[in-house]
């Protein structure tokens, strides 16, 4: 079973990465397929995210999911906060009994960088310059920003997010004594609030989150 990676952030909020190597068969049997996915590997994808929620909490209630017009998947009664992503033959997901939750997982690559002007600002972009310059790894460092604000996205969930000005960057990344990064953001779509945004990178795969 190729669990890739798993993180017991705390008693109630776990956090895992699948690697996606089975076919169709071995997901089903656990997973409703409810939507209509023509695509093969989103398909793999759709079934693998939840396969995971339930590898996290084994008491997951897949066949509650609902879809809200954000395209944001939810519990009625909130059982269970989540969030799911997925990046190729790779799906992440965390699941929370108490805390609001979003993920991203992203492979980095030269697409990011045509795309940095639409979720940077000028001042983000001039300390995202300052620290590639120090450590390199511009794709890297690119990708940790823009997965970063794509796991706030997921946290916030009810959409009408600019990048550039509702989720702002407040300093350069600190590494903990494991492995585990941590970011400074500001979510400013709602007044003000002060987000932890964690991470952790393998070569090129990167992995974010975010819990409050």
């Amino acid at each position: 079973m190729p669990l890739f990676y798993q993180h017991n952030i705390n008693e109630s909020t776990k956090l895992a990465i699948w690697h996606i190597t089975e076919g169709e068969d071995f997901f089903l049997y656990r997973v409703p397929m409810k939507r209509d996915v023509s695509h093969a590997l989103k398909r793999l994808q759709h079934l693998a995210g939840r396969f995971l929620l339930t590898e996290l909490f084994s008491d997951f209630p897949l066949e509650e999911i609902l879809i809200a017009d954000t395209r944001k998947p939810y519990l009625v009664d909130e059982k269970y906060h989540f969030s799911i992503s997925h990046f190729g033959h790779f799906a992440a997901a965390i699941v929370s009994r108490s805390n609001r939750v979003g993920v991203d997982i992203e492979k980095a690559g030269p697409v990011i960088e045509k795309i940095s002007n639409k979720f940077l600002s000028l001042h983000e972009s001039a300390i995202a310059l300052e620290n590639i310059e120090k450590s390199g790894h511009r794709l890297q460092q690119l990708t940790l920003l823009w997965s970063a604000k794509e796991s706030i996205f997921k946290w916030y969930s009810l959409g009408n997010v600019n990048f550039k000005e509702h989720i702002r960057w407040k300093e350069p990344y600190f590494i903990h004594s494991g492995t585990m990064g941590e970011m400074c953001f500001e979510f400013r779509k709602d007044g003000s609030i002060p987000l932890s945004v964690y991470f952790k990178i393998f070569d090129d795969l990167v992995l974010t989150f975010v819990y409050t």
